[in-house]
């Protein structure tokens, strides 16, 4: 009571909660009683809303996601929102007494491509006019890991180094990261450094193909670089070799024509002396007749004939 007169009494409550709702009455004492009611009406506004993950986020499955507001009169309004558009959920309400909680589930698919997307559950009411309590919620997809060796740029020749970076990913991020060499074992002088293997004054025994793993709970990954390393003195043999191996070809074509030439022209000319003899054997056939009938005798009665020699 912060007043009293024997015209006014005034009373004032401090920290407002629930159990303080229900009527009031005022009364004034005479001949008669008078009293006036006044109903208290205690609105609870809702709290920042949690988030329950009920089922895990695993790449190619779905994700169960509850907003969860436990106290609120009148019940609050709960909405998903992602990319600023409405997710549909199931609504469900319970009473607590004087109050309500309110419950909105959603059910999503995930894949690795949605892992950190941002969600937010937002809680309308009200008590809060136009304002809004929202729960902020990033996505955690879980999802086997990728791996990837960044090679390096130019030739490897002896004396060089190298260093071979290899570039996971995964959720959980794997934290063992396997360097290994195939069919063989590290070289001695090999540094390995997280996801960096660093080998210094390369030689060719250092040849061969390297292998990258990783794993986590949902898979295993790997990849490999295949390292051959030049001799200085062996690449330059091989450019210099290269001109006379051009002029090499070169010659054979030449040699190649020639003998084709030469082919065609001793059968073009053994063919020409082969229809020379026919002709000629022709005609000494023809002279025989001659002879022949010179010998015999024949008259001209038989016909005329004429015989060239």
């Amino acid at each position: 009571m912060v007043l009293f007169t024997p015209k006014l009494v005034r009373i004032t409550l401090t920290n407002v909660s629930v159990s303080d709702e229900g009527g009031y009455f005022c009364q004034l004492y005479t001949d008669d009683t008078h009293h006036q009611v006044a109903t208290l009406s205690v609105v609870v506004p809702p709290e920042v809303p949690s988030v329950e993950v009920k089922t895990e986020a695993v790449e190619g499955g779905e994700v169960e996601l509850t907003c969860l507001s436990l106290r609120s009169k009148p019940p609050a309004t709960l909405r998903w929102v992602r990319d600023r558009r409405e997710i549909p959920g199931v609504i469900s309400q319970q009473e607590n007494g004087k109050t309500v909680s309110v419950s909105n589930t959603i059910r999503i698919p995930v894949e690795r491509k949605d892992n950190r997307a941002a969600l937010s559950c937002e809680a309308s009411h009200p008590a809060l006019v136009s304002q809004k309590r929202v729960r902020h919620y990033s996505l955690d997809v879980h999802f086997a890991p990728t791996v990837k060796i960044v090679p390096p740029q130019g030739i490897l020749r002896e004396g060089d180094s190298l260093s071979l970076t290899c570039s996971v990913t995964g959720n959980p991020l794997p934290r063992d990261i396997q360097w290994s060499r195939v069919n063989d074992t590290l070289p001695e002088r090999a540094e390995k450094t997280g996801n960096i293997l660093h080998m210094s004054r390369l030689s060719q025994s250092h040849n061969g193909t390297y292998l990258c793993q990783a794993h986590n709970n949902y898979g295993r990954a790997a990849d490999h670089y295949t390292l051959l390393v030049y001799d200085p003195g062996a690449v330059v043999e091989t450019h210099s070799a290269v001109p006379f191996a051009v002029i090499g070809g070169i010659l054979a074509l030449l040699v190649f024509t020639v003998i084709c030439v030469l082919i065609v022209t001793i059968w073009c000319s053994v063919r020409q002396k082969g229809s020379y003899l026919t002709h000629e054997a022709s005609g000494l056939d023809e002279h025989g007749e001659v002879q022949e009938a010179f010998l015999n005798g024949n008259d001209a009665s038989q016909g005329k004939k004429e015989y060239l020699l």
